[in-house]
Order: C-alpha cells, then structure tokens, then sequence
C-alpha cells in the first residue's frame, strides 16, 4: 500500500516527482556537472587548447549556454541563503587577484575572453552545488555524472581507441597504450577518475552501495591504465588521511593532518628549489630527485618571477607566449621551456602569473579555510560524510596540484573538482544536508 502522505526509502517515487521545481533543478545540476567534466569537444586532445580559442563556435556557444542556465538556476531555482555562502571575502580577494591579472596580461582583450570560460565554469559548479536540496539530490547528481563520464571513457575505448588513449602517432608517444577516456590527456584522466572513486565511496557510505561500489571500481580501474603511479598512491593516501581520525575518535585531527600534508608536500617539492637547507638535503640525499624534469622549470620560472614578484606576468601571458618562444634553450636544461603550455606547478604558476601576494591570499584560500570550513561542518551524518568526500576531493587536488598546473585554468576538469571540493566545503559547513524523508 502507498503512502501518500510521506514517501518511504522502500517505495519509488513517482515519474512526476522528476518534474517538480526541485526535481528539475537536480536534473540541471546533474547535466551541468556532466557536462562540464565531459567538455564540449570530448575525444579531441586540442580541447584544452581551443576552449579558450575565442575563434571556436562551439565552445563560444556551449560556454555561453552552460553560463546562462547557470544564472538562471541560481536566480530562480535556488534559496538565497545558499546563494550568499557561496563565496567567502577571501575568494572575493582571490578573484580580485585573478582580474587584476587579467588586466595586467599583455593582451587584456585576449585574456578577458579566456578568463569568461574560467569564471562561467566556477559558476557551474557553485550552481551543481546550490541547486540539490539535501543530500539525495545531490548523489542523484553525483551517480548522473559518474554513468555520463566513465560510462563514456570506457565506450570510447571501444569506439575511437585513438582518441581515447594515447597513441604513438600522438605528441607524446612514450604515453602510448595508456588511457585518457574522454579527456585530453592522462594527468587529467587519472585525477578525475579518482575523484569519481571518491564520490564512490561516499555514496557507498550513506547506502547507495550498488551504485557505489561500481563507480569505485570503474574509476580506480581507470586510473589504473592511465599509468599514473602518483594518483593510484594519493587515492588511498587521501582517503586514509581522511577517514582514518573519524573511525578513532579524532576528527579533529584531519585538518591538522591536510595542512601538514600540504607543507611537508611543498617542502619536498619546491622546497628543494628554493629553500637552501632542502636544497642541500636533497642533493645529498636524492641527488637524483627531479620530478621528471620538474625542477628545472621551477628553477625558471623562480627566476622569472624575481623580476616581477609583486604583479606577475598577467593571465595567459607567460607560458608559451613570446616572452619565452624568443629565448634560448641551454643545452643542459632538461626541458625546454619555450614549448610546455604551463609550469607543472600550479602554486608556482599562481605567483607568475599573479604575483607573490596572490599566491598568499591562494594558501588561505585554498588550505587554511577548507580546514577551516571542516572543522565547523554540522553535526549530522549526512553532512559528516559529505564532508569526508569534499576534504577527500581537496586533499588530493591540492597534492597533484604540486606536479601539475589546473588552477584558474579555464575549464580544466580536475580544477572543477577542485572549486567543488572548497565550494562545498563551504556549504557542508553552513545548511544541513539531511535528507527530506529524516526530517
């Protein structure tokens, strides 16, 4: 017999329920965040490249739509309460920082054009954020995603393999054989796939355990043949950092346990670049310690950035611009730094492109309040393990972003997981996510 008056876990909802104001406003969260992660040219290695091409239509026209509905959802669909915790003062004060860079980019109309696809893609992702009511919208949204983009990847394994994997005849051959799915490349793969482990597993956690179990396995599967050693050995590194002082009684310990992560991570990282006595350390210790040739462009890029520490070069004005084409390249440099699109850094590059004070208001932006914000999360379940799954997303991101460069980077997927990590953190930490049916 049905209960009309409140609908049970055991009975279904009805078909009409889909089309509701809130069933509606979860099926826009969940397409925007397909969409979004997919991109609007999938299978195209050059998407990257060409969603800032301001020559290209469909990126123009898709960009243009995803901003509109965005907009329109968070004015017409969503509490303004939600609205209004979105952004702290000290994203305020970080975007500040981004448009300045903007301004000082050494062609600002060009710059301008590409940071629109930046900020459109934030708002998305506040949006996919905003619009679920409690936390079973939000796993709708979640599983929706997760079918879309690695039900996609492993489809195109089959049906374009040359565009799904790295090939011989592409500009990396030694990455032949290994997976990329819908993505341009294989670091971006693998870091999104391991964030979809994640969402797994907190799906699992709060009893979708069908759905939860084969997203985990999917997307670890798929980080396993991206060939990515680092991001097979962060996943369960994050999870444990994570999980591991809530299953003893310490949750207090895990923002304590993020910021070390951080520092100790950026001590061995650029600290042996920068810092004499890390320097000396590793020169005596691992002398042959380079991060495939990283240091050698943090080596650059620090010297670079000597000449310009306050302001920076300006968005989109450094890496494979003039400034470096016209430059020699030092027989005994291990790479050459006129070709790479960015610094393999996205600290670093926060400070070259927008100077030392911006990569200052980013450590507070990007560490100190997720921390913060994990530590105030409400008291309920439901916001307990969105949380974990947010501070999972974050940790991880914030480590692989050490090795490679995603922040403000248009609409690159794993900087999206990574604006839905703070966002969310945020969130987590200021509504409750307990679901209508608890209430």
């Amino acid at each position: 017999m049905s209960n009309t008056a409140s609908l049970k876990r055991t009975e279904r909802a009805p078909l009409s329920a889909a089309f509701t104001r809130q069933g509606i406003a979860t099926a826009i969260a969940a397409l925007l965040l397909a969409v979004i992660l997919v991109s609007f040219r999938p299978f195209d290695p050059a998407g990257v490249q060409l969603a800032g091409d301001s020559g290209d239509i469909v990126n123009q026209a898709g960009f243009g739509i995803l901003g509109a509905v965005s907009l329109f959802s968070l004015t017409t669909l969503t509490d303004g309460r939600v609205l209004r915790g979105l952004l702290s003062p000290s994203w305020m004060l970080m975007l500040g920082f981004f448009m300045f860079s903007v301004m000082m980019a050494t062609d600002p109309a060009s710059a301008m054009r590409t940071a629109s696809f930046t900020l459109i893609a934030m708002t998305a992702m506040a949006t996919v954020l905003a619009l679920p009511k409690d936390a079973d919208d939000f796993s709708t949204v979640l599983i929706f995603a997760a079918v879309i983009v690695i039900g996609l990847s492993y489809i195109g394994l089959v049906i374009f393999p040359n565009a799904a994997m790295h090939t011989a005849e592409s500009a990396e051959p030694e990455h032949a054989g290994l997976w990329r799915g819908v993505f341009t490349h294989k670091n971006i793969a693998g870091p999104v796939m391991a964030c979809f482990s994640f969402a797994g597993l907190y799906l699992f956690r709060r009893g979708r355990r069908f759905w939860g179990a084969v997203i985990i396995v999917l997307a670890l599967n798929f980080v396993l043949h991206t060939g990515s050693k680092t991001t097979l050995a962060l996943v369960p590194f994050s999870i444990l950092m994570v999980m591991l002082p809530g299953m003893i009684g310490l949750r207090f310990c895990t923002p304590i346990l993020f910021v070390a992560a951080i520092t100790v991570t950026a001590l061995g990282t650029l600290g042996i670049v920068f810092l004499p006595p890390m320097k000396h350390l590793a020169a005596s210790y691992f002398p042959h310690l380079t991060y495939t040739g990283r240091t050698t462009i943090w080596q650059f890029a620090g010297e670079m950035l000597a000449d310009r520490p306050w302001t920076g070069y300006g968005y989109e004005s450094f890496w494979g611009t003039p400034l470096l084409l016209n430059q020699g390249q030092p027989f005994d440099r291990a790479w050459d730094v006129r070709n790479i699109v960015h610094g393999h850094n996205g600290y670093l590059d926060i400070a070259v492109l927008m100077g030392i004070p911006a990569v200052c208001i980013a450590t507070y932006t990007f560490v100190i309040a997720p921390a913060r914000d994990y530590l105030r999360i409400f008291p309920f379940k439901e916001n307990i393990y969105l949380g974990d799954f947010f501070m999972m997303v974050v940790l991880f991101t914030s480590l692989n972003g050490f090795l490679e460069s995603f922040f403000f980077r248009r609409a690159d997927p794993v900087w999206m997981f990574f604006v839905l990590g703070l966002f969310g953190l945020r969130q987590a930490s200021r509504r409750s996510f307990v679901p209508r049916r608890a209430v």
